[in-house]
């Protein structure tokens, strides 16, 4: 099989026709069709049909467009990783959630890269229910966020770090002298970072628990915003214990007291198994287990993006806790 072949045979399950993917190739129908027919005849199957309702994949032509864009990716891959070994340079693709990229990764990223001259890391925030793919199909080498449900043979987790998030407001706030209930806090504005846009993590679940109605939320693009609007006495806030923890001892913000509730959390790693992540996810996996690692997490906000060295990228996709 070849990478044109395989790029004919993707394009076609992604679009359903082979004039559509003709078109984005840029080349003709025919063309289209030979490569087909060439996989058709190495493989010794069909591979799908056309109906009235579109084409209709046999299982082997099923099992081949679930690996076609994974062979695709793993080629480009390659050739980056050759092209990089040329150079005597590596790349690491880090995925994570909303919360750990903005408080714990920073820290981490920095002392970790500092480790290797060679290495180049790029960071990028995504949704978690969306990791197992992105580690699939070679977008990511590692993924780290919220430790939430079962993944499959094909994955390994790793949980390596437990951490609460607590209730804050500003000193003035009139909650923050009190013991408040359930239906005090329903009553008030919550400030959010943008994991509270997902239903995955620690912060969607606190909400839900204590039953904070939607008219009742706001969604900032960081959680540092938010919080920054909570010190104005604005409503309140979840957060990350250890990421306000100068914050509560200076007083700008005040934990909000409630026994009922504690809020529990654990990060992990993700990556694939049977050795198909590359040395430097593995390496990384090790490290983040390490007092060297956790000391560097727990710095908290005080280490932003602007002091990554210079072979630290920052991709914002799409975000979750």
């Amino acid at each position: 099989m070849t990478p044109t072949q395989l790029r004919a045979f993707a394009a076609v399950v992604r679009l359903g026709s082979v004039k559509r993917a003709a078109a984005e190739l840029g080349v003709s129908e025919a063309a289209v069709s030979l490569h087909i027919g060439q996989l058709r005849k190495q493989l010794g199957d069909r591979l799908f049909t056309r109906t009235a309702s579109g084409l209709a994949f046999t299982p082997g032509g099923l099992r081949l467009a679930g690996r076609a864009d994974e062979m695709l990716n793993l080629q480009e891959r390659t050739i980056m990783e050759v092209s990089q070994a040329a150079s005597g340079r590596r790349l690491l693709r880090v995925g994570a959630s909303s919360v750990f990229a903005e408080y714990a990764a920073p820290g981490l990223i920095e002392v970790f890269s500092r480790r290797a001259a060679d290495l180049e890391v790029e960071l990028s925030v995504h949704d978690p229910r969306r990791f197992a793919d992105l580690l699939r199909s070679r977008t990511l080498d590692v993924a780290i966020g919220p430790q939430t449900g079962a993944v499959d043979k094909a994955l390994v987790r790793k949980p390596f770090l437990n951490y609460q998030v607590t209730i804050v407001a500003g000193p003035e706030h009139p909650l923050a002298k009190v013991e408040a209930s359930l239906a005090q806090l329903r009553e008030q504005t919550w400030q959010l970072g943008p994991s509270a846009g997902t239903d995955v993590g620690v912060i969607p679940a606190l909400l839900k628990r204590i039953g904070v109605p939607e008219d009742r939320q706001q969604i900032f693009q960081s959680h540092a915003a938010a919080l920054e609007e909570v010190k104005r006495n604005n409503g309140v806030a979840p957060a990350v214990a250890f990421a306000v923890s100068k914050d509560l001892a200076n007083g700008s913000l005040v934990r909000i007291v409630d026994p009922s509730l504690r809020f529990d959390g654990v990060w992990a790693t993700l990556t694939l198994a049977d050795h198909c992540a590359p040395p430097a996810a593995e390496e990384l996996v090790r490290f983040v287990t390490t007092p060297r690692a956790t000391q560097a997490m727990l710095r908290g906000p005080g280490v932003g993006p602007g002091r990554f060295r210079p072979a630290v990228h920052v991709t914002l996709w799409s975000s979750s806790n």
